[in-house]
């Protein structure tokens, strides 16, 4: 990802924040959290080892920046290596990126015990509200998982799944959760099915099926630009969603 400046009014260089594993917790789902309409968005990015997330999150972030306060949550099951990776791009400000360590299975963290991801994502909404920074969209980049990945309804608001067009261009077709369920379906490196012998019409053609009219998005992330589309529809999520909020607002 070439970036180019910081878009926040300073940059902290402690990473006080990260939070090292997921912790057991009474229950495997926590229930919506409250605010809905009004706290930030939350937009789940998974998919298989690989795919692009970190690179899609980094470029959601260059695209969006300057009109929303962002704010990034990712996950590795040891290392911190996604979120220092979107730092060192210089995506968004230091202090608006932590990492969790899941130290389990990405989908137990996103999925089964979210836990230590939904504590990550409150404590960083809130430490940036004190801080004057409201947050309108927060990001969580699930770890590399396969194809029955999905986020907990209690965790994040909507869902994009990562597919790797140099991973077959069969995986559409065979289905699971991911393809399946997320709200947008994001077919990555198109630029390379011309050397893998993948055919891109026929996987956007095989994830129609499966989706019921849910978006699938070619997308090739070699700069920014190639998010685009992705961006446009997070837009429309944000809207839809302070919408609710306004309409809740003012039915109370």
């Amino acid at each position: 990802m070439g970036i180019d400046h910081d878009h926040d009014d300073h940059r902290e260089d402690d990473h006080d924040h990260e939070h090292p594993h997921a912790h057991p917790h009474g229950s495997h789902e926590h229930p919506p959290q409250p605010g809905i309409g009004v706290r930030p968005l939350r937009i789940g990015i998974g998919g298989p080892v690989g795919s692009g997330k970190t690179t899609l999150v980094g470029a959601l972030c260059q695209l969006l920046r300057d009109e929303l306060s962002l704010a990034v949550v990712t996950n590795d099951i040891f290392t911190t290596e996604d979120a220092q990776a979107l730092r060192r791009a210089g995506v968004l400000a230091e202090e608006r990126i932590v990492a969790v360590e899941t130290g389990c299975c990405p989908h137990t963290a996103i999925r089964d015990d979210i836990a230590a991801n939904l504590d990550a994502i409150e404590e960083l909404e809130a430490r940036l509200d004190r801080d004057g920074k409201t947050v309108d969209l927060t990001l969580v980049e699930s770890g590399g998982d396969n194809l029955t990945a999905v986020f907990s309804t209690g965790l994040v608001d909507a869902q994009i799944f990562v597919l790797d067009t140099a991973g077959g261009d069969d995986v559409p077709r065979k289905g699971g959760p991911g393809v399946a369920m997320a709200d947008m379906l994001v077919i990555n490196k198109v630029d390379l099915a011309v050397y893998v012998g993948a055919d891109v019409e026929r996987m956007l053609g095989d994830a129609a099926e499966r989706r019921a009219g849910r978006p699938v998005e070619p997308t090739s992330l070699v700069d920014a630009s190639g998010a685009k589309p992705i961006a446009a529809w997070i837009r429309d999520e944000l809207a839809a969603w302070r919408q609710v909020g306004s309409t809740a607002t003012v039915s109370s």
